[in-house]
This record gives structure tokens, C-alpha cells and sequence, in this order.
């Protein structure tokens, strides 16, 4: 009986390896994590305009993710290849979910979103007196911030979202770390990094996914179900349109728990992939399988499991290969993060297209490319046995020439949208104003319309005003979304030629060239996406061939915890700083501060979002360098004690160089 009971490399579950089906239930728990992970990072601008925060606190939220990693990766990552690894998975996708469920609870709590307006939302959608001299036109919000402020409903409610993101970012850290290292245990060496190829897909079909449902959800206004579609007086590609963004993660919530279910009935260890036809051939002894043969340790208290955890550190950080190869990990992922982070926000502002859109088109053109380049970059290390200094060499080479394409996207942008005040005078000259006193004109000044608001209209000369008052217009005609606004001072101003001065509610449209820009963009993002992906499993397997086997699960641990702590965290943060720097024009709150940014320089926008990430990439390609020296000269010298080892050692030392 005894026997039976150990487990073996051919027992199955459904006619399928454990090994397999774990390796599964991993790819689905990597599914579950990256497709919240994209949700999330494709609604941040839905979330910055529903509580009207600025970008750097959506950084700063973006970033809390992280910080949840951060407070278990290391122990988790140590202390958990000690233990039952399956069950603590389990456990992760159990409290990610948890997070996901806090993450949509403001949206319960917020009460209904307040569109800034300059349309009553009273009966008949009645449109409030316009240009009328020594007369306020608006509902101003109130400049006595005790009155109001406090009171606000929601004023507060981000922190919910902020603190889902740690939670969500606690239950994330045993996911990676322990499933990478239990495949790595129980693989045979040349299935490793095809199977890891296979893990790296599932992170590229969970984005897909995620942003499939983000783009459907986003499509939809905050408050769908509660509030006629009749009364909502602006659309999807309005600066102040807010997309459902909490249901969406409603449902990520339920997939990581159901993932989470397999999990609790694994084994904790297996026999390593080819070892049951030596067990066949040389008896019961090399049956057993890899952590069987440690089960005294498993037995050991937590002082005897924590006592090797220095030596393991210190291992680690004289292991030069390692310790370069996280350097270039912060850089590139610093680079990254910040880019994908605020990359709907750029689509929308540059190519003025909708976020719906935008997230769209991201997971259209650019995930799909990336799932194949790590599936044929796994199996083209499989078939070929490249070893580390091999995949350093393509890692390297792809990633430059990637790099080196990256620069062409300064050339696919559109003209800066015409918003009079802005980024064009009344007069029609182009000029570019961080001064609220460039709204108001001779065919304005006389009205006394507030410069806080923003409730756009585009006049039929094709520029567009921050409000109908600010246009000069006088009067109106229609109701709800069909407001035309009438007699405007400053349309004529402008030297438009035509007897009816008129706007209508909503931004302009852009050139119709910029279409064909947006997609010149995302088809070179596609290539560029495609060729990093596929130096992305070289370059990883020279991440896991640097460490000893003891090492692994520590040393994945390290590098995804200094990942966070350099570049996950502040990235997201000091980007959202500099895009904030950026705003020609704030939203307001109740209390007439400053929320979310409604229109941005965006030629400086662009030299921030492209240049940042060139200056950080760059950096990069140093250590990548002092590696590939490093692994030559190790090549070299493993070399020579092969040679001048006995005849029938050569063979076994030649494998290890593999």
C-alpha cells in the first residue's frame, strides 16, 4: 500500500499528468491575474474622471498594487517552496479575488455621477441663461470649501479602490513565484522553456480578455441601469464621460475564485518528468520523488526553514549575472509600466478618439502578436537547446532592434486640436496657454462667464469653446444632446464667414487623417510588440539559468520584488506627475478645486510619453552588455576545464553547459 501511495510521474488526473494539469490551472491563474491586471490599467482614466482625481493619484493607485506585492514576495517566495505550494496558490487567487470585490465597492457607496454641465438637468432639459452681461450663465460651484466640500459624496471613495489594489496585489505575489518554481522542479530541463512559454501566453491571453471586457464596459456609462440613456447629454469620446468601470472587475472577482478551486486539490510535490523509467529499471529508491526525499524538512520548525535565508540572500547578491540582469529589469519594466499605464489616456488625447476605442484597438493590435512571440521564443529555445549565453545574444539584438524602430512613433501624431483660449486665440492663431486669463476675449468679456467649467462646444467654424458662454452665444434652440447654441460673439470673431454664428454641445472631431495615424501607430506598435516578445523568453531563461535549483523560487521572488519596489511603484507615480504638468485645462469639483484634467498640451505630452521611456530603455542596454561579457568570459572558461577534463567526463560537462 505504501507504494501506491507516493506519488509518480505517470499519475493522472482525467488521463492527463498532474504536471500538465497543474501546469493548467496555473496558465487559467495566470489568465485570471493579467486579465484583472489589464482591466484595471485600461480603466485608470475612467476611474481618475469618476473621482475627479489628477493623474499622479491614479499613479499613486496604480502603484498600491505593488506595494501589496512588496509586503509578501520575499517571505512568500522563500518561505512558500518550503510548504504546500499548490494550497498557497489556492489561497492567493482567493484573496486576489477578495481584492476585486473591494476595488468595486465605491461605486455602490458614490451615489450617481455628476456630469459638469452647463445643461439643467430639470425638466425638459432647459438650457440656463448664456451670454447675458453682469450675469453669471452657471451654477457655480460654491468657493467656501467647508459649505460643500466635506459633504461631498465619493469626495473620498478612491482609497477603497487603492486599498482593493494592495489586497489584489497580496493575494497576486505566491502565483508567479511558486507555480514558476514548482513547473522548474518537476520539468525535464529542455520541457521547461516550453512549458514556461506556455505560462508567458496565458499572461497575453488574460490581457486580451481584460481588454476586450474593458473596452465593452467603457462603452457604457457609469450609472447604466440606473440612469436613461435620454438623459445623458454627452458621448463616449467626451473628456467627461466616465465608462462602467466596476463591473468589469465584478466579474474578474468571480473568475480568480473559481480558479482558485483546483488548486486546493493538488499534490504538493510529483516525480520529476523521466525519472519513473529509471524508478522501473533501478527499483523503489529513485521513485521518490523531490521533495519526498526532503520530508524531514518539511517536518522542520520555521527557525530551521529561516535560518539558510541570509546565506540564500547573499548568494544572490553575488551572483553578478542576477544582479545585472534586475537592473535591466527596473529600467525596461519602469519604461513599460509608465507607458501602458497612461496609453489610453494618450490615444485619447492625441488620436481624439474614445477610451472604448482606445482600449480596443490596444488589445486588437498589439496582445495577440505578443501571445505568439512568446509561444515561438519558448519553442524556439526548446527545439534548438539554446544555451544562456545563446539566449542572452538574441535577448540582447531583438530587444535593440525593437528599440531602435520605437523611435519612428514621433512621426505618427495629428494636429493639436483648436480649443479657443488654449490652443489657438479667438483670432484663430495657434499658441499654446496654461492661463486661465486666455479664455476670456473681447467677444466674451463682457458676459461674465466663469473659466473654471468645462462643458465644451464646437462653433461651425470647426473650433471649439470651453463652454456656450465662452463662445459668446446668446441663445439656443432644442433640448438634451440636440442644444444648439446661438448668436455666438466669438464664432464670428474669429473671422468665420457665414450669417449663422452657431455651436452645438461636444468637442470638435479631429482631421480625418488622424484615423489613419492611429492606426500607422498601432501597427508599429504591433511589430515592435512582436519582435520584444520574442526576446522576452530568452532573456528569462537567462533570469532562471542564473540561479542554482535551490535558488529559483527565492531568486524569482527577489527579482519580481525588486521589479515592484524600483520601477511597479514609483513609474506609475512620477509619470502621472509629469502628465499632470502637462494640463492646459482642469476639471472642477464641488468646492471649485482642481479634479481631473480635461485637454492637454499634447505635443508636450507626447516628448514626456515617448521620451521618458527612451532616456530609461537606453540606460538599459548597458548592463544588458556587461552580461553578455560576462557570460562569454564563463563560456570561455568552462570551456577550457572541459578540455582539460578526462575523456569521459567531457560529455556530462558539455550538457551542463546547455
Amino acid at each position: 500500500m505504501k507504494k501506491s501511495e507516493k506519488p509518480h510521474a505517470e499519475d493522472k488526473i482525467c488521463c492527463i499528468s498532474k504536471l500538465k494539469v497543474f501546469l493548467l490551472t496555473l496558465s487559467l491563474a495566470f489568465v485570471g491575474k493579467t486579465m484583472s491586471g489589464a482591466y484595471m490599467n485600461s480603466m485608470y482614466t475612467q476611474i481618475e474622471k469618476q473621482f475627479n482625481i489628477p493623474a499622479a493619484l491614479v499613479g499613486i493607485i496604480n502603484g498600491s498594487f505593488e506595494i501589496g506585492n512588496l509586503l509578501l514576495i520575499a517571505f512568500v517566495s522563500y518561505f512558500g517552496a518550503k510548504l504546500h505550494r499548490p494550497r498557497i496558490i489556492a489561497l492567493g487567487c482567493t484573496v486576489f479575488s477578495f481584492g476585486c470585490l473591494l476595488i468595486s465597492l465605491p461605486h455602490f457607496l458614490f451615489g450617481k455621477y455628476h456630469i459638469e454641465s452647463s445643461i439643467s438637468q430639470g425638466e425638459n432639459f432647459s438650457v440656463m441663461p448664456l451670454c447675458l452681461v453682469n450675469q453669471s450663465s452657471f451654477s457655480l460651484p460654491t468657493e467656501d470649501p467647508s459649505i460643500e466640500c466635506e459633504k461631498e459624496p465619493g469626495s473620498l471613495l478612491w482609497i477603497f479602490v487603492m486599498v482593493g489594489n494592495i489586497v489584489r496585489g497580496m493575494g497576486e505575489t505566491p502565483i508567479m513565484s511558486l507555480g514558476i518554481s514548482y513547473v522548474e522542479d518537476f520539468a525535464k530541463a529542455e520541457n521547461s522553456p516550453f512549458y514556461l512559454g506556455c505560462l508567458h501566453t496565458a499572461t497575453i491571453i488574460g490581457p486580451f480578455l481584460g481588454s476586450l471586457l474593458a473596452s465593452f464596459c467603457a462603452n457604457m456609462f457609469v450609472d447604466v441601469g440606473s440612469v436613461d440613456a435620454e438623459d445623458i447629454t454627452i458621448t463616449a469620446t467626451d473628456a467627461r464621460w466616465v465608462g462602467a468601470w466596476w463591473l468589469g472587475i465584478l466579474i474578474c472577482a468571480l473568475l480568480n475564485f473559481l480558479v482558485a478551486i483546483p488548486f486546493w486539490f493538488l499534490p504538493k510535490s510529483l516525480v520529476k518528468e523521466g525519472e519513473i523509467i529509471e524508478s522501473e529499471e533501478m527499483g523503489e529508491k529513485s521513485a521518490v520523488p523531490l521533495q519526498d526525499n526532503d520530508k524531514n524538512e518539511a517536518k522542520q520548525n520555521m527557525y530551521e526553514i529561516a535560518k539558510d535565508f541570509i546565506p540564500f540572500l547573499k548568494a544572490l547578491f553575488h551572483n553578478r549575472v542576477y544582479m545585472l540582469f534586475i537592473c535591466i529589469t527596473v529600467l525596461q519594466f519602469s519604461a513599460f509600466i509608465g507607458m501602458i499605464t497612461f496609453m489610453p489616456k494618450y490615444l485619447e488625447q492625441q488620436f481624439g478618439t474614445s477610451a472604448s476605442n482606445a482600449i480596443f484597438l490596444i488589445g486588437v493590435y498589439s496582445l495577440p502578436v505578443i501571445c505568439v512571440g512568446y509561444f515561438f521564443g519558448g519553442l524556439f529555445m526548446k527545439k534548438f537547446k539554446i544555451n544562456i549565453y545563446q539566449a542572452a545574444n538574441i535577448a540582447f539584438w531583438l530587444s535593440l532592434l525593437e528599440y531602435l524602430l520605437y523611435f519612428t512613433a514621433y512621426w505618427t501624431v495629428c494636429d493639436t486640436s483648436p480649443v479657443a483660449g488654449l490652443t489657438i486665440s479667438y483670432e484663430g492663431i495657434q499658441q499654446t496657454s496654461y492661463e486661465e486669463s486666455t479664455l476670456l476675449a473681447d467677444c466674451n468679456r463682457d458676459c461674465d462667464c466663469p473659466v473654471k467649467i468645462w462643458d465644451p462646444v464646437c462653433g461651425n467654424n470647426g473650433i471649439t469653446y470651453v463652454s456656450p458662454c465662452l463662445a459668446g452665444c446668446k441663445a439656443s434652440r432644442g433640448t438634451g444632446k440636440s442644444v444648439v447654441f446661438e448668436n455666438c460673439n466669438c464664432v464670428a470673431a474669429s473671422g468665420f464667414s457665414s450669417q449663422n454664428v452657431s455651436a452645438v454641445l461636444g468637442q470638435c472631431a479631429g482631421e480625418e487623417y488622424c484615423e489613419k495615424m492611429l492606426h500607422y501607430f498601432l501597427i508599429l506598435s504591433l511589430v515592435c510588440s512582436f519582435i520584444y516578445s520574442l526576446a522576452a523568453m530568452p532573456g528569462y531563461m537567462v533570469l532562471i539559468r542564473s540561479l542554482k535549483p535551490e535558488e529559483k523560487s527565492f531568486g524569482v521572488g527577489i527579482h519580481g520584488l525588486a521589479s515592484r519596489v524600483f520601477a511597479g511603484i514609483p513609474s506609475p507615480i512620477y509619470f502621472g506627475a509629469l502628465i499632470d504638468t502637462t494640463c492646459l485645462k482642469w476639471g472642477t469639483m464641488t468646492c471649485a478645486g482642481e479634479g481631473a484634467c480635461r485637454l492637454y498640451d499634447i505635443v508636450t505630452y507626447r516628448w514626456l510619453y515617448f521620451g521618458l521611456p527612451a532616456v530609461l530603455r537606453g540606460v538599459s542596454y548597458i548592463p544588458s552588455a556587461l552580461i553578455l561579457i560576462t557570460l562569454k568570459k564563463k563560456l570561455k572558461s568552462e570551456k577550457k576545464v572541459v578540455l582539460n577534463a578526462p575523456v569521459e567526463m567531457q560529455d556530462k560537462d558539455q550538457e551542463a553547459l546547455q
